[in-house]
């Protein structure tokens, strides 16, 4: 998943900060920006086995746009980090499913086009986004 990153840019006395607003306590910085970024995704990792311990819903990645209008990251820079978060979302079960072939076929070329991991890959975000969108 492509979480949005809100960057505030350090300089030669004060450390590169990345906040990643949908994981409640991914917060870091670094001396240079690459090393925050390695912090950042070492963090983001941390927090999320942390509610998957807590048996807390793990958090899906909102929209960058609203983020940056938050007055808190005014004048932040924005980014993108990929979290594989399938290890968060407990253990994996085998199921069947049953899709039209001009279905299977649209999703394996989505998959191969996006460079996804796999068809269930696809499925797991695909559920995951329709029910984040209908969690009310």
């Amino acid at each position: 998943m492509q979480y949005p990153i809100a960057i505030e840019w350090g300089d030669e006395h004060t450390a590169t900060g990345i906040v990643f607003p949908d994981i409640p306590g991914a917060i870091t910085a670094g001396d240079t920006v690459e090393q925050a970024y390695e912090m950042a995704v070492e963090v983001a990792h941390i927090q999320l086995e942390e509610l998957a311990t807590a048996g807390k819903a793990i958090p899906m990645p909102g929209n960058i746009t609203k983020h940056r209008q938050n007055p808190e990251f005014a004048g932040w820079g924005w980014g993108l980090v990929e979290i594989d978060i399938t290890p968060y979302l407990g253990k994996t079960e085998k199921i069947n499913v049953t899709l039209p072939g001009r279905v299977v076929k649209q999703i394996d070329q989505y998959v191969s086009l996006h460079g996804i991991k796999s068809r269930s890959a696809f499925l797991t975000r695909a559920a995951l986004h329709e029910l984040e969108g209908n969690a009310e």
